[in-house]
């Protein structure tokens, strides 16, 4: 279909969203975005690019200029928390010089979506806060100040808490996992390299990798526990409750906690993946269709996938139902798998001492060591996964 005759809506101005609004204004759309804050602009965080998102970017035209911005990962190294000794390396040049694995700022990757969008024509609407919207043959937007706008097609990219899901009808309610997590930037005190250390520990486990030029490292750490706290990730944290949830850790790691003066801390909480990803004339992704664990360091990429998706399918359509319908087809299936595998990692990083433990991590650093091409191999049907060539 011709999307140069199509109205389009984003809400929401993170990385789902200017994906999507990127990929669309490329296509000759007419897209305007509408973010609540005052800027679009990302809370310091750090997130993976694996390559299944990097073809998107590729195929979007940013590869090199997030090259400059992110450092290529070497390696994956998962260790043992309490001494910091290495279970299994994952060389990651193996996976090949054309499926590169990034480390980027979470603001740097939204300052290239957004400039790269404005650039197609995209225009951005800020301190939009929307109240509702509602479906029809022209979706409805109502905003919190009483305004309203209406366009051809409407794509919920508002996260968690979606006002677009909600015109697909009610989402079900989330399940909290028992898992509460901590994210921080810090110095890289530890001279730590270009690579993703997973630290493993009795119901816990902690993630570092550097970002930028290397002089930050940007961390997450997992806790099992059966104290709720709230979704989000603008919750603030005393240090010291982390130091003492790490405390039995050792290598790197004091080293690391020592280095922090300000943490946030949120509930992991299990959505499940929608089953309506669209209406007549909505359509949602990222978190809002299938907000995902931690584990797996893939909803960026998640997000990324989505927003190709839906600007081919639209794209190759004959008219806007059929190309919404195949963008659900696409990607429905692809996301449960994602979103379960990643709720299933962190059982893997969290056993107890004993021997289920000692024979995980001996088969671990085996294979590792004597077969590591498959081991690399067992993640191809993930970073293998190539949207910018589905027919």
């Amino acid at each position: 279909m011709q999307l140069d005759a199509l109205e389009i809506s984003v809400v929401g101005g993170g990385i789902a969203g200017l994906a999507a609004a990127l990929a669309l204004g490329r296509r000759g759309a007419s897209v305007t975005l509408f973010e609540q804050a005052a800027e679009i602009a990302e809370v310091g965080a750090g997130l993976q690019i694996s390559p299944n998102g990097l073809r998107v970017l590729r195929a979007l035209g940013l590869e090199a200029e997030l090259a400059a911005r992110a450092p290529r990962a070497h390696a994956v190294s998962l260790r043992r928390g309490e001494d910091g000794g290495e279970v299994l390396r994952l060389d990651l040049a193996r996976i090949g010089p054309e499926q590169g694995y990034h480390f980027v700022h979470r603001a740097d990757l939204v300052d290239l979506l957004a400039a790269a969008a404005r650039a197609a024509g995209v225009r951005v609407r800020l301190l939009q806060r929307v109240a509702t919207v509602e479906d029809g043959p022209r979706t409805r937007i109502v905003f919190e100040n009483g305004a309203e706008h209406r366009a051809d097609l409407v794509l919920g990219a508002d996260g968690l808490h979606s006002r677009a899901r909600h015109a697909l009808g009610s989402a079900p309610p989330a399940r909290f996992t028992g898992q509460v997590a901590w994210r921080a930037l810090l110095p890289n005190v530890i001279g730590q390299p270009a690579e993703a250390r997973v630290l493993m520990g009795p119901g816990r486990h902690m993630v570092v990798y550097p970002l930028r030029d290397g002089r930050t490292l940007n961390l997450v750490a997992v806790e099992e526990r059966s104290r709720w706290a709230e979704e989000g990730w603008t919750h603030a944290d005393d240090p010291a409750n982390l130091r003492a949830a790490f405390a039995g850790f050792g290598g790197d790691v004091p080293a690391i906690l020592g280095a922090l003066d300000k943490v946030h801390v949120w509930g992991l909480f299990r959505h499940p993946v929608a089953e309506r990803w669209h209406g007549r004339s909505v359509a949602i992704l990222g978190d809002a269709a299938h907000p995902t664990l931690p584990f797996l360091a893939q909803g960026a990429n998640l997000a990324l996938e989505d927003a190709w998706v839906l600007a081919d399918a639209l794209a190759r359509a004959e008219d806007r139902a059929s190309g919404l319908a195949a963008y659900q087809r696409r990607r429905r299936a692809r996301a449960e798998r994602v979103v379960g595998a990643a709720e299933r990692n962190a059982r893997r990083y969290h056993l107890r001492p004993g021997p289920v433990r000692g024979l995980a991590h001996a088969a671990l650093g085996l294979g590792g060591r004597f077969a590591p091409g498959a081991m690399l191999a067992g993640f191809d049907w993930l970073y293998g996964h190539d949207v910018t060539a589905e027919a």
